[in-house]
């Protein structure tokens, strides 16, 4: 059914609006897109002066090193097929296998399994398949695109980037687990409480969120530095030292992040009508009972939604990380920034690139796993009840 008249947008409104949006793509695109060609070249590619050397690779071609006509069309065929099966076909797998009250570890085991799938198809076994491939393909089978990814594997085998990785996966489960555990059971209190004294606690968690990161490291550094003389006197000889663990790290982050937390899942708490816990509380349910059976499953976009905002502040942290964490327990982002800040040759430069767009990925999966719950959450404040 068409759109009245009166409700159609000009010819030029909609094609200026398809301009600026496809612009703002390209310019926001492009260094993901860069980067991620340069990872895959010889030093002397990845630096050259012409675009087109950066892009195809002449040198790394020259020395047998590329993706032949065959392995460019299987590759894309294999990644198009790997998004579509991420978009449709997971999310349909682990709501059908997954009991509703365990749908959270059930998507979380379902997107490591779905990556660690990927990972083996694509770099374990295409491979040496396309290989045997190609060397009975004749001309179809010779390189013409550079591409190697001797750097990958210097960043995560010979440096040891996975150490890393571990470190960035615990801190952001631990501040994923705690920011939603608590900020679900106070959105809800508070989404639920007609007192004055509920509002000036979100004004407080506000203006708790606005202080600056500097600040709060500032006031949690001397604490965690001197924690085992704190300790002592209650632990003994055993007293830990918070600085440089994860753990400091996830509490500073959590504290810095709870105050959003609560006010979005408020937010999402008060689009849900009253008479949901009404009708849980005359058919015999708890206030939690009505919170856990009845209330959860509806609140799962928002719940997905706030989560991935409290992953995207731990995993991309660069502040917290690096002033409370000792050179041992580092996570990706500083290391990231030590590639970057050393004297390196032009080699650890391209391999600082891929590091760079290694932690990329799991950005890309977490987005086209959840991208209708994020959708349905982004939107759900948009009408009230």
């Amino acid at each position: 059914m068409s759109s009245p008249k009166s409700m159609q947008q000009p010819m030029a409104l909609r094609l200026s609006s398809a301009g600026f949006l496809a612009f703002w793509c390209l310019l926001a695109a492009f260094p993901i897109f860069w980067i991620a060609v340069m990872s895959f070249k010889d030093p002397i590619d990845a630096f050259a002066a012409n675009p087109l050397s950066v892009i195809f690779g002449p040198e790394t071609v020259a020395t047998g090193r590329g993706l032949s006509i065959v392995s460019i069309v299987v590759g894309v065929a294999v990644l198009w097929y790997t998004v579509h099966l991420a978009v449709t076909k997971l999310p349909r797998l682990v709501t059908q296998l997954t009991p509703p009250e365990l749908i959270v570890p059930g998507w979380i085991i379902g997107a490591l399994a779905f990556a660690l799938a990927f990972l083996i198809v694509f770099f374990g076994i295409l491979p040496p398949v396309l290989g045997a491939l190609n060397s009975v393909l004749g001309p179809l089978g010779k390189p013409i695109l550079g591409l190697t990814t001797e750097h990958y594997q210097a960043v995560w085998v010979e440096n040891a980037f996975y150490e890393n990785f571990i470190n960035s996966l615990i801190i952001t489960v631990g501040v994923v687990t705690v920011s939603l555990t608590v900020g679900t059971l106070a959105g809800y209190g508070l989404a639920r409480s007609g007192s004055s004294l509920a509002f000036w606690i979100l004004i407080v968690a506000l203006v708790f969120r606005a202080l600056p990161h500097s600040v709060l490291v500032a006031g949690y550094l001397p604490p965690f530095i001197n924690s085992a003389e704190i300790l002592r006197p209650l632990l003994g000889e055993a007293a830990p030292t918070l600085y440089g663990k994860p753990w400091a790290v996830i509490a500073v982050l959590v504290s810095i992040n709870q105050p959003f937390t609560i006010w979005m899942l408020r937010s999402f708490f008060q689009n849900i009508p009253n008479e949901l816990d009404e009708a849980a509380r005359v058919d015999g349910c708890t206030h939690f009972q009505a919170f856990r059976w009845v209330i959860m499953p509806v609140m799962w976009p928002g719940v997905i939604t706030t989560g991935l905002f409290s992953f995207l502040l731990a995993y991309n942290d660069y502040l917290v990380c690096s002033l409370l964490l000792d050179a041992q327990n580092q996570t990706m982002v500083p290391a990231i920034a030590g590639y970057f800040n050393r004297e390196t040759t032009t080699t650890d430069q391209v391999e600082a690139v891929a590091a760079a767009v290694s932690i990329i990925a799991p950005l890309f999966l977490l987005i086209m796993i959840f991208q209708r719950q994020i959708v349905s959450g982004l939107t759900a404040g948009a009408v009230k009840g």
